[in-house]
């Protein structure tokens, strides 16, 4: 009796010249050993090893419940055992406590904790008019509403921020940056943020100009010092108008191939950061 391969499993197994003769005629071209592996075989099914080289096992999957992948697991625990390894958790953001100001990692919350959170809703007038004086008499100047962090209590218990400025004794702007000053040279300023830049380049007895043109379309620059402009961009994302401006101006600056510094509120306030951001103005006027 003639040995053959089972085309499944691979087993040698016994068969009558009868059966073979009548699987040629009838075009049976792959012989089974058992019907057990004439139904496997026609599982649509493969088998695979599991991906996580700490794990063995061996398991099959249905051609339908492939993935475009070559890692593939026996489990969800195998399989987050390894992404959660190559992928860890987001590190959570160094925010301040918008009431006691201490630093604290969070993503959902102002606050520090459920205490703070609480107080900070019963801010009282006293509080804020003393915030209000306190940042004027560090800084010189009264907040904008962006960085004061009682803004929306000061809103609430004043009716608006510019009457919890005049309860504080201080004359708020009637528009942000539209405040006019004389810089320390005698230039004209648009707003506080202009003087503070013109006053910086002054101190360190640096030429520049005001408000020089540009353009086939005559836009203006802040300063020019030399062959650099400085733009100061003070309302970038409050006006619709303005951002349009601004992104014509930042084209323009790319087509022309100018060396344009822009300078925006948070390089100025609360704290000053024009010695970093100047840096190239004060290399190539030092002799």
């Amino acid at each position: 009796m003639p040995l053959i391969t089972c085309s499944h499993c691979g087993k040698k197994f016994i068969r009558s010249p009868r059966r073979i003769n009548e699987a040629e005629k009838r075009g049976w071209a792959k012989p089974y050993c058992s019907l057990k592996c004439l139904g496997s075989s026609r599982l649509l099914r493969r088998t695979y090893k599991c991906a996580n080289p700490d794990c063995s096992n061996v398991f099959t999957r249905a051609l339908g419940q492939l993935v475009k992948s070559q890692f593939l697991y026996c489990s969800r625990s195998c399989s987050a055992t390894i992404n959660n390894s190559k992928f860890p958790k987001r590190i959570a953001k160094i925010k301040t406590c918008q009431y006691c100001q201490t630093k604290f990692k969070g993503d959902n919350s102002n606050f520090c904790s459920k205490n703070c959170q609480s107080k900070n809703q019963i801010i009282t007038s006293e509080i804020i008019i003393g915030q209000i004086q306190g940042f004027y008499k560090h800084n010189g100047r009264i907040p904008f509403k962006q960085e004061f962090h009682h803004y929306k209590a000061a809103r609430c218990r004043f009716g608006t921020w510019n009457n919890a400025v005049k309860a504080a004794g201080f004359n708020p702007n009637p528009v942000k940056f539209a405040k006019k000053y004389i810089a320390n040279d005698g230039h004209h300023c648009d707003s506080l943020a202009e003087k503070i830049i013109d006053d910086w380049l002054y101190a360190r007895k640096i030429p520049h100009l005001r408000s020089f043109p540009y353009g086939q379309n005559r836009m203006t620059a802040d300063f020019k010092v030399n062959d650099i402009f400085i733009e100061f961009l003070g309302l970038t994302g409050e006006l619709e108008s303005y951002d349009k401006l601004a992104d014509r101006k930042k084209k323009l600056w790319k087509r022309q191939k100018l060396n344009v510094i822009s300078i925006y509120p948070q390089h100025l306030f609360p704290k000053s950061r024009l010695d970093q951001i100047l840096q190239p103005i004060v290399n190539k006027t030092t002799p």
